[in-house]
C-alpha cells in the first residue's frame, strides 16, 4: 500500500471538529470492522449496493490486504476511525473511487474532505478521470461530487449514476477549497470568542493572580453565560461556587482559560478533552519560548486529538466586545469598537489597547496568540472577515506560519476589510548566507514586505500609526483618490501638512475657479483660497463650516485635512463641533489636525496632534484604496516548461552533493533552459592553453570569465577580461587572472562577446521559512551601488512581468532614451516570467543570479548565471487543507 497523503495532517470539519488524515496502517482492519459494525444497513447498501454488512466486512478484509492495489485514505476523529477513501488505478488513466463515513459524521464534510486529498493525490499520479459509481438514491453523496469544485460529467444506468471527475487542480476547486476552510474555520472560532460557557482553569482567590484576574475580567465585563472558577481548594470565588476540576463542572464547556503552572497544563488539557471543551486558551508560560518545545507538542496532540482549538501557550487571552467576553489578564478592558486585534506580543497588545482606549478606538475582537502552536494570524483573519462588528483588522506579527495562505487569505479579505500590520525583525542578516546579488538585495524582510503589499495589506512601524490609520479606516469612507484639499486657521500648521502630502505622494491641486470664487465671496479679505485654504487666526467656526463645505463640493477634491491651532477664532469646543456638522453628510473622507489633541470628533472624524500624523494615516488609506480599484489580475499563464526534466536534474544534483551547491555553469543554463530562458553560449576550460583553443573556435573577439565554487562578484578580484582580440591574449589573461584570482579560480569560461545593450539583473532566493522571492533589476557592476530593484514573491500575476519593469528607475532605458534603440521587452519579460515559475517549482533553487542579462532590440539573453542547490521541502499544497 502506498501513502496518500505527503504528510499525516490535521483539518476543520465543516462545524469546527478536527479530522487527522492519514494513510492506511496495518492494524487498522480491527477499527474498520467497527467502523462497519456501526455502520447501518442503510448506509452500507448505499455505499455496497447489495450483501450490506456482510459486504462491507468483505471489502474490509480486501482493501487491507498487503498486495491491495489502492491507495487509501483514513480519517480519525476523536480518537476514533471514522471514514475510509480509495482511488484504484486502472486503464488508460482513470481510476475508480469509494469511500465509507461513519453513520455519526455524516453531513460534516468529512467526505468531502477525504475526496479532495485523494483527488489532489490521483492528479499528481498522473490520474486523468475519477469514476464514482453512485446510486441514484444516494443523494448525499452525489451531493458532495457535485460540489466538489471538480469538473465533472454524468451518465445514468438503471439506478445508478456514475461520475467521471478530472482531478486536475483548479481555480475553481481552489476557490471551493478555500470557501470550506472559512467556513470551518469560522465555526470553530465562534466557540472561542462568541462561547456558551467559560471555565477559569486555576482561579485563586488572591487578587494578584493570574487565574483570579482573568475571572475578575470575565465578570466585570458582564458575560452573560455560566462562569465556572476550576480550583480544588475554593468552594467559591468572586461568589461563585468553585470546582475540583472540569470534569466536576456540571454543564459543557465550550472554552477552557488554563492559569496554572506549565507542567501541570498538559493534565489539565486531557480533563477538559474528557468534558467535551472545545476551546483551550493556555495563558501559561514555560513551554517553546522556554527550551520546551516538547511539552508544547504534547500539549499540541492533547488538543488535536479531542478536537479542541488551542490558543497559546504563553499568551494573554482573548476578548470579544460583541459577547461581552474578556478571558484575558489585561489590565484595562478594551472599549467597545469595529477593531480586530491580533497579537503575537503580550507587551504589545497591552500598549496597543491602553493607547486605543485613549484615543477613543474600540476593539471588536481580540486575540494574544503568544507561542501560536495553533491558531494563527490566518485562522483569525478567516474569523474576522465574517464578523459583522469587525471593520478593521490590527495585526502584531513576529512571524508567518504559512506565508503563501496567509497572502491567498489576506488578499481577499483585504478586498472588504483593511488590514493593518506591524511586523516585527525589519533589521538582522538573512536565513541563508549572502553569495549572490540578488541575495544582497533581497532580505527576508523585502520578501515580507512585498507579500503584505500583493495582499493589499497596509504595512506600519509603530504602535501610533497603527491606531492612527485604524481609526480612520474604521470611521471614515476609503478615499477616492489622493488630491487633497488643506482648510485651517494657521498656515504654518497648513504648510507642513502641504509638505507631508507632497512626501507621501499625495497631491494638493489649485481648488477650481468656482470653489474659489464662492470662497472669495464669503471669506475675509486676507484668506487664502487657492489650496492650502488659510482662513488666518481671527476665521471664525462659521467661517471654517463653510469653508469645509465647499471645498467638499469641489469634484477635483478626494479628501479634506481641517487644520485647526487653539485657541484661535471661536475657541476649541465651537470648532469641534462646526468640523463636525461640516462633514456630517459627505461621502469624501476627512480628518482633522488640531495641534496636541489625538482622538475622534463626534465619534466619526480622525484627528490627530500633527500634520504629519494626519497625512501619514490619510496616505495609508489612498494607497489602500487605490490597491482595492486596480483590477485583480488573473494568474499568469506559465510559459511552456520542462518541469520534470528541471525537477530531474535538480534531484541528481543533489543526490550527488546532498547538502547542496553552486551549479555549474553547464548544469545551470540546462536548468535555465527548461523554462525558456536563454544564456549566452560558452565553453569551458581548465588552462590557459584550453582557454586560447577555445577562443580560436569561437572566433574573436571574447570574453573571459573566471569560475569556482566561492567566486560570485567575480569582477571585484579581477576575473573578468572583457574584448579579447586573439589567442594569445586569451592566453596571457588567463595566466594573469589565476595570478590574481588566486586558488578559488579553478577554471574559466570563454563566452562571445554579446551585442551591447541595457544590463539588467533578474534573479531569486529562496528563504527557508517564508519561501521565494523573485527580483528584477539595473544589473552588470553596479547591480548592488544603484539598488534599483523590483520584487515579487511567485506565484506571478499575468500582468507582473511588466509591472516589475515599469517600476524600476532604469525603466526609460528599455523603450529607447534619448535615441538609444529600444529592446525587446517581451523577451525580457519571458525571462522573468520564466525565472518565477522556476523558483515557485523548485524550493530547492536556494539562490539564482542572472547578471547580466543584456537586453536589446533583437532579444534578452543572460550573459552569466549562477545557480545555487540546497535540500528544501516543499510549500504545501493550497489544495490540501490543513491545520499548521
Amino acid at each position: 500500500m502506498r501513502r496518500t497523503v505527503p504528510d499525516e495532517c490535521d483539518v476543520l470539519l465543516r462545524e469546527g471538529g478536527i479530522a487527522h488524515l492519514r494513510p492506511l496502517r496495518p492494524g487498522d482492519d480491527r477499527a474498520l470492522h467497527a467502523l462497519v459494525d456501526r455502520s447501518s444497513e442503510r448506509s452500507a447498501y448505499l455505499r455496497f449496493f447489495t450483501g450490506g454488512r456482510a459486504g462491507a466486512h468483505a471489502y474490509v478484509d480486501h482493501v487491507t490486504r498487503p498486495d491491495h492495489p489502492g491507495r487509501v485514505l483514513v480519517a480519525v476523529v476523536n480518537g476514533r476511525l471514522a471514514g475510509i477513501a480509495e482511488y484504484i488505478p486502472g486503464q488508460d488513466g482513470e481510476a475508480e473511487i469509494a469511500i465509507l463515513i461513519d453513520d455519526s459524521e455524516q453531513h460534516h464534510g468529512l467526505g468531502t474532505l477525504l475526496v479532495e486529498h485523494l483527488a489532489v493525490q490521483a492528479a499528481e499520479e498522473g490520474v486523468r478521470e475519477l469514476v464514482a459509481e453512485v446510486l441514484a438514491e444516494n443523494r448525499p453523496m452525489l451531493r458532495v461530487l457535485d460540489d466538489l469544485g471538480l469538473a465533472t460529467r454524468r451518465a445514468f444506468d438503471g439506478g445508478t449514476v456514475e461520475i467521471r471527475m478530472d482531478p486536475r487542480p483548479t481555480p475553481a476547486l481552489l476557490e471551493r477549497i478555500e470557501s470550506r476552510a472559512r467556513q470551518a474555520t469560522s465555526a470553530c472560532l465562534s466557540r472561542l470568542f462568541r462561547p456558551g460557557a467559560v471555565a477559569v482553569v486555576g482561579a485563586g482567590r488572591a487578587p494578584s493572580g493570574v487565574g483570579h484576574h482573568i475571572l475578575r475580567n470575565l465578570v466585570e465585563a458582564g458575560f452573560p453565560g455560566p462562569v465556572y472558577p476550576v480550583n480544588p481548594n475554593a468552594e467559591t470565588i468572586l461568589g461563585l461556587r468553585a470546582y475540583p476540576n472540569v470534569r466536576d463542572v456540571p454543564g459543557p464547556v465550550d472554552l477552557a482559560v488554563v492559569a496554572v503552572p506549565a507542567q501541570a497544563v498538559p493534565d489539565v488539557a486531557r480533563d477538559c478533552a474528557r468534558h467535551g471543551v472545545r476551546c483551550l486558551v493556555v495563558v501559561s508560560a514555560g513551554f517553546a519560548e522556554a527550551g520546551r518545545a516538547e511539552q508544547e507538542a504534547e500539549l499540541l496532540r492533547i488538543c488535536r486529538e479531542s478536537g479542541m482549538r488551542l490558543v497559546g501557550p504563553n499568551c494573554l487571552g482573548v476578548a470579544d466586545t460583541g459577547s461581552r467576553l474578556n478571558a484575558s489578564f489585561l489590565p484595562h478592558p478594551p472599549a467597545a469598537g469595529h477593531l480586530a486585534l491580533m497579537s503575537q506580543s503580550g507587551a504589545v497588545a497591552v500598549a496597543l489597547i491602553d493607547r486605543a482606549n485613549e484615543l477613543g478606538v474600540g476593539l471588536s475582537g481580540f486575540a494574544s496568540v503568544g507561542n501560536k502552536a495553533d491558531v494563527s494570524g490566518n485562522d483569525l483573519l478567516e474569523y474576522w472577515e465574517d464578523d459583522p462588528a469587525t471593520d478593521v483588522i490590527a495585526l502584531y506579527l513576529e512571524s508567518f506560519g504559512n506565508p503563501r495562505r496567509f497572502g491567498r487569505i489576506a488578499r481577499r479579505v483585504s478586498r472588504r476589510k483593511p488590514i493593518i500590520a506591524i511586523k516585527s525583525g525589519r533589521g538582522g542578516s538573512g536565513e541563508r548566507a549572502v553569495r549572490s546579488h540578488t541575495a544582497a538585495a533581497a532580505t527576508p524582510d523585502v520578501a515580507v514586505e512585498e507579500l503584505l503589499r500583493a495582499s493589499g495589506v497596509i504595512r506600519v512601524d509603530s504602535v501610533q500609526d497603527m491606531l492612527d490609520t485604524a481609526r480612520l479606516l474604521a470611521a471614515q469612507p476609503l478615499p477616492g483618490g489622493g488630491r487633497v484639499a488643506v482648510v485651517g486657521n494657521s498656515g504654518g500648521p497648513q504648510a507642513l501638512a502641504a509638505d507631508a502630502c507632497e512626501r507621501d505622494g499625495l497631491l494638493v491641486p489649485e481648488l477650481s475657479p468656482v470653489t474659489r470664487g464662492r470662497l472669495r465671496s464669503r471669506l475675509p479679505a486676507a484668506a487664502a483660497v487657492a489650496n492650502p485654504v488659510d482662513l488666518t487666526a481671527g476665521g471664525s467656526a462659521r467661517d471654517l463650516v463653510f469653508a469645509v463645505e465647499t471645498v467638499l463640493a469641489d469634484p477635483g477634491i478626494d479628501a479634506v485635512l481641517v487644520v485647526y491651532t487653539p485657541p484661535f477664532g471661536s475657541g476649541l469646543a465651537r470648532t469641534r463641533q462646526a468640523v463636525a456638522a461640516a462633514t456630517a453628510t459627505t461621502t469624501k473622507t476627512v480628518v482633522a489636525c488640531v495641534s496636541g489633541h489625538d482622538g475622534l470628533l463626534d465619534g466619526r472624524v480622525p484627528c490627530y496632534a500633527s500634520p504629519e500624523q494626519a497625512v501619514r494615516a490619510l496616505g495609508h488609506a489612498v494607497r489602500h484604496a487605490a490597491w482595492r480599484r486596480a483590477p485583480q489580475a488573473p494568474p499568469a499563464v506559465p510559459p511552456m516548461a520542462e518541469v520534470a526534466a528541471a525537477r530531474a536534474l535538480v534531484e541528481q544534483e543533489l543526490a550527488r552533493r546532498p547538502g547542496g551547491g553552486w551549479l555549474d555553469h553547464a548544469s545551470a543554463t540546462r536548468l535555465l533552459g527548461c523554462y525558456g530562458v536563454r544564456v549566452l553560449g560558452a565553453l569551458a576550460v581548465d588552462g590557459p592553453e584550453a582557454a586560447a583553443a577555445a577562443a580560436g573556435e569561437i572566433g574573436p573577439p571574447v570574453a573571459l570569465k573566471a569560475t569556482g565554487p566561492g567566486l560570485v562578484h567575480k569582477s571585484d578580484v579581477g576575473g573578468v577580461r572583457l574584448g579579447l582580440a586573439t589567442p594569445r591574449e586569451v592566453r596571457r589573461a588567463y595566466l594573469e587572472m589565476a595570478g590574481m584570482v588566486g586558488p578559488a579560480m579553478t577554471g574559466a569560461l570563454v563566452q562571445p562577446m554579446a551585442e551591447p545593450g541595457v544590463e539588467m539583473i533578474v534573479g531569486g532566493v529562496a528563504h527557508e521559512s517564508f519561501g521565494p522571492l523573485l527580483m528584477v533589476g539595473m544589473g552588470g557592476v553596479a547591480a548592488e551601488l544603484m539598488a534599483d530593484h523590483s520584487f515579487r514573491v511567485p506565484p506571478l500575476g499575468e500582468d507582473d512581468p511588466a509591472a516589475m519593469l515599469a517600476e524600476l528607475r532604469c525603466a526609460p532605458l528599455l523603450s529607447g532614451y534619448r535615441g538609444r534603440p529600444a529592446v525587446d521587452v517581451a523577451e525580457l519579460r519571458g525571462q522573468i516570467a520564466g525565472v518565477g515559475q522556476l523558483l515557485d517549482d523548485l524550493p530547492q533553487v536556494a539562490e539564482l543570479d542572472l547578471n547580466p542579462v543584456m537586453a536589446t532590440a533583437s532579444g534578452a539573453v543572460a550573459l552569466d548565471v549562477r545557480v545555487r542547490l540546497a535540500p528544501a521541502a516543499g510549500p504545501p499544497s493550497p489544495f490540501r487543507r490543513r491545520l499548521r
